[in-house]
């Protein structure tokens, strides 16, 4: 392997671990940029990132073979989701730089050792307990005193592995629902706000900042994304300090979001890290000079990093399998791309079910308010009756 630290040109080859609709938008700047990409999944073939791909590995994550020949052919490598098996990523890193690395993706595989060191670093956590047995689950139960959220410590995302607990006697219910495997247990924070805040942190360690977004969930999925975030300065310099602190203290090069609850009395409280681009930042395509996603190829090829501020301000709206046209409505797109600031995203996913994230609608406006009204309008346009 050679230098790890030198900048890739364009015309060097990017891998990609995973390939989902963040490959696929990962391609996409990278192809602009012009560099070649190479994507690694079990399920690669057909995927939303194969189509901007110059090369498509359909392999397991335990297929070490696989995992070299891919390694060997590229220049460097990011991961475009964090349930990468991290014995896939030791595979890779014996061939080319990986970013971001093993630490990253370790920490934000285990929801325990994740606020562990979010608790290290002194980034303020809302109260919680590890919970391996239906004994712990009791204990922790008692020991917050109030309603929480018990979720798995592995392989949660998207409000999966989750259950809401208001009594020990739910709390060990809950656990075995979920399979009796390591869990935590959260306790129910007074609400004000949820903000995702996306860093970019270089290979010499030069940090940039996208401002905070506020976030909205409907059944654990991000709903609405809204930047600027509409908080007080404190609230949003404090979200930005913690989320720069993870970067430096994970010594991370790459792209990573910390997701944050805020509550009424201002306070921010770390949820959870995510070491790749980020859902709620998806408007950075159309509203911030350099988008989550060049950022991703910028500290990947070793590039110094773009201006993160934005052009005007923008929301985004999910677009789940529901939000669709239906097969006889031939307008609905025409009618949503009438509204004025909206641009389509979709995946490519050939199955639209529901709650399956099918693509997403940015718009952007001179004003929030503004930007929010296209974005909503726009999604609802698209389907005009629902069943």
């Amino acid at each position: 392997m050679s230098d790890p630290n030198r900048m890739l040109p364009p015309g060097a080859v990017l891998g990609v671990l995973g390939a989902g609709q963040l490959g696929r938008m990962f391609a996409e700047a990278a192809t602009r940029m012009g560099y070649r990409v190479h994507v690694y999944a079990p399920d690669a073939d057909g995927s939303p990132a194969a189509v901007h791909a110059e090369r498509v590995v359909a392999a397991a994550w335990d297929d070490e073979a696989a995992l070299q020949d891919f390694a060997r052919t590229c220049d460097a490598v990011t991961l475009e989701f964090e349930n990468v098996p991290v014995a896939a990523l030791d595979v890779v890193a014996r061939h080319a730089p990986v970013r971001p690395g093993r630490r990253a993706l370790t920490l934000a595989q285990d929801r325990i050792e994740e606020k562990q060191f979010l608790t290290s670093i002194g980034v303020p956590l809302g109260e919680w307990r590890p919970v391996l047995d239906a004994t712990d689950a009791a204990r922790a139960f008692q020991a917050l005193g109030t309603r929480g959220i018990l979720k798995t410590a592995r392989l949660g995302y998207d409000g999966k592995g989750q259950r809401r607990v208001a009594s020990e006697a739910e709390a060990i219910a809950a656990w075995r629902e979920l399979g009796e495997v390591a869990c935590v247990l959260e306790a129910q924070v007074d609400l004000h706000a949820e903000v995702a805040i996306v860093v970019a942190r270089g290979v010499d360690g030069s940090l940039v900042t996208h401002p905070v977004i506020q976030t909205e969930h409907v059944n654990g999925i991000l709903d609405v994304a809204t930047a600027p975030a509409a908080l007080d300065p404190a609230t949003l310099e404090a979200a930005t300090h913690a989320a720069r602190s993870v970067a430096e203290h994970l010594d991370l090069v790459g792209v990573t979001c910390l997701e944050c609850f805020v509550t009424h009395d201002g306070t921010v409280l770390a949820n959870e890290i995510a070491p790749r681009p980020h859902n709620s930042a998806h408007l950075t395509i159309e509203a911030a000079h350099t988008s989550q996603f060049e950022q991703q190829v910028r500290t990947l090829a070793g590039l110094p990093l773009g201006d993160p501020t934005l052009r005007q301000p923008a929301v985004m709206v999910n677009l789940l399998g529901e939000h669709l046209p239906s097969a006889e409505d031939e307008d609905g797109y025409r009618r949503a791309l009438a509204t004025p600031g909206v641009h389509l995203h979709l995946y490519g996913k050939q199955e639209a079910r529901t709650g399956r994230k099918m693509g997403h609608l940015p718009a952007v406006a001179s004003d929030g308010a503004t930007a929010r009204q296209h974005a909503l309008e726009a999604r609802a346009a698209l389907r005009v009756a629902r069943p």
